[in-house]
């Protein structure tokens, strides 16, 4: 993710949700909030994490470190509970697209950006997740292409990430840099809903098998990156290094999965998309608390005025009638 999984959902949350449009039908409601809180929490958490992890790993290695523990993790899971993973072209291929799409290019981009940007601005940044999400949409559906109402949203988003960025002060290279990484990934991530809705809804595959095959495709992918770009650790590998790192892979990339699908499956996917407005809060204390990060007054003002365009592109604002639900659903 990391944003905002988007769709979101996000950042970092992000990548879980993009099987959404596999998932069961929502079940009846309750059981539900633990799970949720907890997706809120370990996609929060995990900018900081990354933060961590950077003080001895290069951006490349943070993010195939992450992927190869989140891989490792989900086969456990599915060797465990006996699921069996795709096999067939068409599914690996598909999955191939999602783990560049989700997965190699967006971790990769968001370590490289907090090397110049602090945690809580990534993962204000990553709030955006569904902003890029409704975009790539209306690219892909031509029946949906967006009205008055989201297209406003979607504006009013833009200008709260121009706020977030304080751009009336200036951004300097490294800075912009940073920020750029950063919307690049969430580009990644919004494009992987639309990817995944049109190539694998309906497919015969439980979400562990898709995540896990997903995740695992990934860190083959990412096995010549780091092997070109460097192995060896750029600063000491210290306990808190490693704990990064394990908390990445575990859980924000393991774990993490199999919560959403959980929360999708017994409160609908409007419900679970909408952890993507928990999560910088969530980024923006750890952040404040344990990194010594600073908060600016646009930041979080800029951050209300992207979830108000979120909300208002995705029709949350609007009265809630039969079938509301449906309707939302089909745009993740």
């Amino acid at each position: 993710m990391t944003s905002p999984h988007p769709a979101t959902t996000p950042a970092d949350t992000t990548p879980a949700a993009t099987h959404a449009t596999a998932a069961p039908a929502p079940a009846a409601s309750g059981g539900w909030l633990g799970s949720y809180a907890l997706l809120a929490v370990m996609w929060g958490c995990s900018f900081a994490f990354i933060a961590l992890a950077l003080d001895a790993l290069t951006p490349v290695q943070v993010a195939f470190w992450r992927i190869a523990v989140g891989a490792v993790t989900l086969l456990v899971i599915a060797a465990v509970t006996r699921t069996p993973l795709p096999r067939d072209r068409r599914t690996l291929g598909h999955l191939t697209v999602l783990a560049l799409l989700v997965n190699a290019v967006p971790f990769t981009l968001f370590a490289l950006g907090q090397q110049s940007v602090s945690s809580v601005l990534a993962g204000i940044i990553n709030a955006a997740t569904p902003l890029t999400t409704l975009l790539w949409v209306a690219l892909f559906f031509r029946a949906e292409r967006p009205g008055p109402a989201r297209a406003s949203g979607l504006v009013l988003g833009f200008l709260g990430l121009l706020v977030v960025m304080g751009v009336w002060h200036g951004l300097g290279t490294g800075e912009l840099s940073g920020v750029l990484a950063c919307v690049g990934a969430i580009t990644c991530y919004g494009l992987g809903f639309p990817y995944t809705r049109k190539f694998l809804a309906g497919t015969p595959y439980p979400p562990v098998a898709l995540a896990a095959g997903q995740i695992g495709i990934a860190a083959v992918v990412m096995t010549p990156v780091v092997l070109v770009t460097g192995v060896a650790p750029v600063g000491d590998v210290t306990t808190a290094v490693v704990v990064a790192v394990l908390a990445l892979g575990v859980l924000s990339s393991g774990v993490a999965f199999i919560l959403n699908f959980r929360v999708i499956a017994r409160a609908g996917t409007t419900t679970a998309s909408s952890v993507t407005y928990l999560t910088p809060v969530v980024a923006a204390a750890v952040g404040v608390l344990f990194l010594g990060d600073h908060v600016t007054w646009n930041q979080p003002v800029g951050a209300v005025v992207v979830l108000l365009g979120v909300a208002i592109a995705q029709g949350r604002l609007r009265r809630r009638g039969p079938g509301t639900e449906r309707r939302s659903a089909s745009l993740r």
